[in-house]
């Protein structure tokens, strides 16, 4: 963003002397903001104003003055755009993914982030959030909460694989080691007892579908919460969120917050919001994200889900397993993952409980015992540098083998966070700036700011294009006929067949790396899946774990360890190959002529520039809306192509585990039947078996062309979208009012202002 301020003396329609009380009113949506950013916003907000004003007043004069029985289709087009565009311009919702191990202290930087301190539950080292809770803040002078439970027939599904599950466990206790996979059955059973009573795991699976669960499940299957206070919604929220155990059965409580305890098994997701906030913006919503995924598949693709749809990722993890233990590291790959094929535009890690030091075990330990350290505070200091240096390496160099070196994410300043959220609240040690929770909200009001400009861009662009377009259906005849004598029409098709050779060649690059990957793939499929048998999950053995990844085919997400994909680990080696490629293709920033954005902005350029030399050897060359809109509506076209690719690319990038997935599925649901004496290794036998006989079927092969296959889908859809777009400009601008039978208003008032407003906002 420019330095420059905005002005705001001599705005049109802005009162500068303006009364205390409604500047307030004006201020309070950006409460979240130090004042030089709320001067921005509100120039945002004023220019907003102004179009909307310039666009509802263009929509009554054409109504008022165009006969709404015989419009041509021209007209049509022009009043369908205006009543889309006259509506106030909204900011997607900005989601950021707070993602991290059980006890890795995400609802307690979440906390911290809001200045609430027991909003969401914590304790300790135990789980507390059992699901994926969306925070964010509104107009609203209440505290309010949505929990979205399970449908019948998602509940169902549910319930079959749990009553499975440890009936295949009790049958297999006395075949296997004891001890392995208890957390998982031991879950199952807490949630079939918390719906159904005691003994409910014994149950036949029919019976508990007849049995009437202990507490009243709404038939909207939704549940609203509201309170005054953050504290009042708190305590109702807190039974419903909180992960549920055997300890918290036995400990007294009334009957009617037994019955609220007794739904979570049922909760998918929970929605939050809370008032105007001092501390996060309007239209940014947190979202904690427990674990890493869940037994149930709906809400594990609400997990999936979550992560994609992020626009910013947090991997948090705690001060003493940062760097040991490798849970955040599957997460960063997770998130890595979602950076190259989903929304994200940026990764942090964020190393919480950084004031847990033990000082004298510390100043034994550390290495520069040169450099005298006299405080704890000097200490946890030193050590949350040291942290830094080294976690932000390792990202980078993550980072650097599936991106272009000149990534933006490269080269930002903080890739690693170091936060205390309590030292935050206590300033025993550190004070509060140097817990880093006032840095973080300085990130997500930065990521507000520039998202609200480029929405803000891609509005006036539109505004300006369409009122170019309505002064264009009274343009002259003269200027016309030039146009439509100059070649324009014919020099765009031949600039439209050269882009979609670019665009060709662009992913042409991906096919050497893909067939790398491919032969590397088949190579190693049995190590990729020998690595699954030999991972350290914990427990002594693993025969319940395998049966759970059959069962849920080869994904399985566990609370305790790491997720397991075996689609996408027998297809990681194809992407170890074609990452980087796949990164430069898509990068929405700078690039080369190997991307896709400077090939879609090479076309843009040259279209802009014939219709420029057109317009100068125009005879009429006081009538600048023709040459004007056509230069807009340019824009407007890239810019809403360039959205839907990247909405597109997910697709793309997961075609590979979900072809692999597609090809295993039978012999996943082979495998997950197998019970009785040797069970795990009969599994094994039936995974092993059946992913050679497919890779030597050419299961590889098959992936390798769905993506090629996606990819040309893409393409298609680039070229389809610019011609039919494209040819739409043309014949709206080469339309004039005599062959539209309808006399338009005069709009050049309106014009003036939604230009003046593009101007002052390209200085900004």
């Amino acid at each position: 963003m420019s330095d420059k301020r905005p002005e705001f003396s001599g705005a049109k329609g802005e009162d500068i002397n303006e009364p205390p009380a409604k500047k307030k009113r004006r201020l309070d949506p950006y409460r979240a903001f130090v004042p030089e950013e709320q001067e921005f916003l509100i120039a945002y907000e004023n220019m907003e104003s102004r179009i909307q004003n310039a666009l509802n007043t263009t929509y009554e004069k054409l109504t008022n003055s165009l006969s709404q029985d015989n419009m041509s289709d021209e007209i049509k087009y022009l009043r369908n755009r205006l009543l889309t565009l006259k509506e106030k311009s909204s900011l997607d919702p900005i989601y950021i993914g707070l993602v991290g191990s059980t006890g890795a202290g995400k609802s307690s930087l979440f906390n911290a982030i809001i200045e609430q301190q027991f909003f969401l539950p914590v304790s300790g080292s135990e789980a507390c959030t059992s699901c994926v809770v969306q925070v964010s803040s509104s107009q609203s002078k209440n505290y309010e909460a949505k929990i979205h439970l399970l449908s019948l027939q998602e509940w169902k599904e549910e319930m079959k694989n749990l009553v499975e599950l440890v009936r295949k466990s009790r049958a297999e206790e006395e075949e296997e080691e004891e001890g392995e996979g208890e957390d998982d059955v031991g879950e199952a059973v807490q949630k079939l007892r918390a719906l159904y009573g005691r003994h409910a795991e014994t149950r036949p699976y029919e019976d508990l579908l007849r049995a009437k669960p202990l507490v009243n499940i709404p038939a909207s299957k939704c549940i609203l919460l509201k309170g005054v206070q953050a504290k009042e919604l708190s305590d109702k929220l807190d039974p419903y969120v909180r992960c549920q155990s055997d300890k918290d059965e036995e400990e007294p409580a009334q009957e009617e917050e037994k019955a609220k305890m007794r739904l979570w098994p049922l909760i998918k997701y929970v929605e939050v919001t809370i008032p105007k906030s001092d501390m996060i913006p309007e239209g940014v919503v947190f979202m904690d994200i427990p674990g890493t995924g869940d037994y149930n598949s709906k809400r594990d693709e609400m997990w999936k889900e979550s992560i994609n749809k992020c626009s910013v990722i947090w991997v948090i993890s705690d001060i003493e397993r940062v760097v040991g233990d490798k849970v955040h590291e599957v997460l960063l790959t997770e998130s890595i993952k979602a950076y190259q094929g989903g929304m994200c535009s940026d990764i942090a890690l964020v190393v919480t409980k950084s004031d847990k030091l033990y000082l004298k075990e510390y100043l034994r330990e550390r290495k520069e015992k040169h450099k005298p350290i006299e405080t704890k505070q000097d200490a946890i200091l030193e050590r949350n540098a040291s942290v830094k240096r080294k976690k932000s390496n390792s990202m980078k160099t993550k980072l650097k083998k599936i991106l272009p070196s000149d990534s933006e994410i490269l080269n930002k300043a903080d890739l690693v966070y170091t936060v205390s959220a309590k030292e935050y609240w206590k300033e025993n040690y550190i004070t509060k700036e140097e817990t880093e929770i006032p840095k973080l909200r300085e990130y997500v009001r930065n990521i507000y700011l520039k998202e609200k400009k480029k929405l803000l861009v891609d509005y006036v662009t539109k505004a300006l294009s369409i009122v170019l377009l309505a002064e264009n259906f009274n343009s002259t005849g003269d200027m016309l006929d030039h146009y439509q004598q100059s070649g324009l029409e014919g020099f765009v098709e031949d600039k439209i067949k050269a882009l979609k050779k670019e665009i060709e060649q662009c992913f042409a690059q991906l096919e050497q790396p893909l067939n790398e990957g491919m032969k590397q793939a088949k190579l190693s499929h049995q190590k990729a899946f020998s690595q699954l048998l030999t991972r350290d999950t914990g427990y002594r053995g693993f025969h319940k774990t395998l049966k759970a990844v059959c069962q849920k085919n080869g994904v399985y997400a566990s609370r305790v360890f790491a997720r397991i994909d075996l689609n996408v680990t027998l297809a990681q080696p194809i992407y170890d190959k074609i990452n980087p490629k796949f990164a430069n293709i898509f990068r929405i920033q700078k690039g080369t002529r190997a991307s896709l954005k400077p090939c879609l902005d090479m076309f843009k350029d040259s279209v802009q520039e014939k219709i420029c030399e057109v317009g100068k050897k125009s005879p009429v060359t006081s009538d600048h809306c023709k040459l004007n809109f056509f230069i807009e509506e340019t824009n407007v076209i890239l810019r809403t192509l360039e959205r839907e690719i990247l909405k597109k690319k997910m697709a793309v990038y997961e075609s590979l585990p979900l072809s692999i997935q597609s090809d295993l599925k039978p012999y996943y649901e082979e495998a997950a039947k197998i019970h009785g004496p040797q069970s795990c290794q009969r599994m094994q036998n039936t995974l092993k078996e059946s992913i050679e006989k497919k890779a030597a079927g050419g299961m590889f092969e098959t992936a390798k062309e769905k993506m090629n296959m996606q990819l040309q889908e893409l393409k298609d859809s680039i070229v389809t979208k610019l011609q039919t777009d494209i040819s739409t400009m043309l014949k709206l601008g080469l339309s004039h009012w005599e062959k539209l039978t309808e006399k338009l208003s005069d709009l050049q008032d309106e014009y003036q202002e939604i230009e003046w407003t593009h101007k002052m906002l390209q200085r900004m």
